[in-house]
């Protein structure tokens, strides 16, 4: 604990430790950029392709199946080939497939569209957490975590802002033809700019600070039974389902709220995009303040496990909280300042839930269990607005969000009950299957 405080941070891992976190912030934006344009443009698209509730839905969630799925052999991919390769391959695969739901004219081929998107977009979070994993030692992970969590809100507050505006005035497809070529310009400059730390000669005194208070890396390999490994234990199973929940509710918010806002609530397309910004940019200085704090907790704590899991637990019961007065109240304003702490919340229990994914780990397969995590989220992420859509469609909003805060709860539970220790760096398995290159 003493030589995170007392040891300097070497020049050259402050150099890459802030470079590596301005561009995740920017990929990190875009890439929800990319997701929310969907969730903005929705009733313009219903009104074009003429489209359903349900059928909304399914296209809401489409993007979330494939994102979830590519959630497992992501991880392990990242672990066994860098950051660098993978992120960069995504983030030219998710720009393209943006494009082209600006160009489709059926609802199928914009559903395929969707799909691509969602597994174009798989390795972003995983890649972060491991390039945090790479460049920053155990107990300073929170902000750092945090601070590439906090892309999510912004990129969220900053879609209903700009792209409202550019859909009134352009139509729904140059929104997502734009922020498609957003995309490619990004992928140009991490692919340009960011280096993995194995890719550089480190001096004894930038190894010492990077593996303060964690086990060294060992790099090789990783095999199939190593990563399968993590699922015999309970931490994986809480995590995986702990986060279902979590993501669960804050997906109602992130795929529905323009639409609750436009038809449970009677706002323009125009106000509701300015109301729609204000929740998320709330969940940015949730992100930014958990991280931070999580940090300090976890330097005073004997656990570093326990105080990121408690930070978690906390904020999801937060989420639950003030989710259930959203749809009984009559007041827009009051509706609004729930909805905005329970993003708030959501996106500081995401960006602990993603520290907690750093501290249970085994060193060589944090990304894994990240992803692993990740998939469990997205899950929830993924049917979140197919069956949001479906209780809005037959009854009201009503019992749609009061479901989703009991999922966010049930998700909380799993957090407190399976998560207690690290997963040991070694499980007593042999490296025999690996991973095709």
């Amino acid at each position: 604990m003493s030589d995170i405080q007392e040891q300097p941070v070497p020049r050259r891992v402050r150099r890459a430790q802030t470079i590596s976190l301005a561009l995740l912030m920017v990929s990190g934006i875009v890439n929800y950029l990319d997701r929310g344009t969907l969730s903005i443009a929705s009733p313009a698209i219903r009104g074009s392709l003429g489209l359903s509730l349900v059928q909304m839905g399914v296209l809401l969630s489409a993007f979330s199946w494939s994102y979830a799925l590519c959630q497992l052999p992501v991880g392990g991919l990242v672990d066994r080939i860098g950051p660098r390769r993978l992120l960069g391959a995504g983030l030219i695969i998710w720009s393209i497939a943006q494009t082209a739901g600006g160009l489709v004219g059926t609802f199928g081929a914009f559903i395929a569209a969707r799909i691509v998107l969602g597994i174009g977009e798989a390795p972003q979070f995983p890649s972060a957490a491991r390039v945090v994993a790479n460049w920053f030692p155990l107990r300073a992970r929170g902000t750092p975590t945090g601070i590439f969590n906090a892309a999510s809100p912004l990129g969220t507050a900053l879609a209903p802002l700009c792209l409202s505006v550019v859909i009134a005035s352009f139509g729904w497809r140059t929104a997502f033809i734009a922020t498609g070529a957003l995309g490619l310009v990004v992928a140009v400059v991490w692919l340009a700019v960011y280096r993995d730390p194995q890719a550089l000669r480190l001096t004894d005194d930038e190894r010492r600070y990077l593996e303060a208070g964690d086990t060294p890396v060992v790099r090789r390999r990783l095999s199939v039974a190593e990563w399968r490994q993590l699922f015999s234990h309970g931490e994986t199973w809480g995590m995986l389902l702990g986060f279902f929940g979590s993501v669960y509710l804050n997906w109602v918010y992130l795929t529905w709220l323009p639409g609750y806002l436009t038809l449970e609530r009677h706002m323009s397309l125009v106000r509701t995009g300015f109301a729609a910004s204000v929740p998320f940019l709330c969940g940015f200085l949730g992100a930014l303040m958990a991280g931070w704090f999580s940090d300090v907790i976890t330097k005073r704590s004997r656990s570093p496990v326990a105080s990121r899991r408690n930070a978690v637990v906390i904020t999801m019961l937060g989420m639950v909280a003030f989710t259930i007065p959203v749809p009984l109240v009559q007041s827009n304003v009051v509706a609004l300042a729930c909805i905005s702490v329970v993003i708030f919340l959501a996106n500081a229990a995401s960006a602990c839930s993603w520290a907690l994914a750093t501290a249970v780990a085994p060193s060589d397969r944090v990304a894994s269990l990240g992803a692993i995590q990740n998939f469990g989220g997205f899950l929830g992420g993924a049917l979140a607005p197919i069956v949001t859509g479906y209780i809005a469609q037959v009854s009201s909003f009503v019992p749609a969000l009061l479901t989703a805060a009991g999922v966010a709860f049930a998700g909380a539970i799993a957090y407190l009950a399976l998560v207690r220790k690290p997963i040991p760096e070694q499980d007593g398995t042999e490296a025999s299957t690996a991973l095709p290159a």
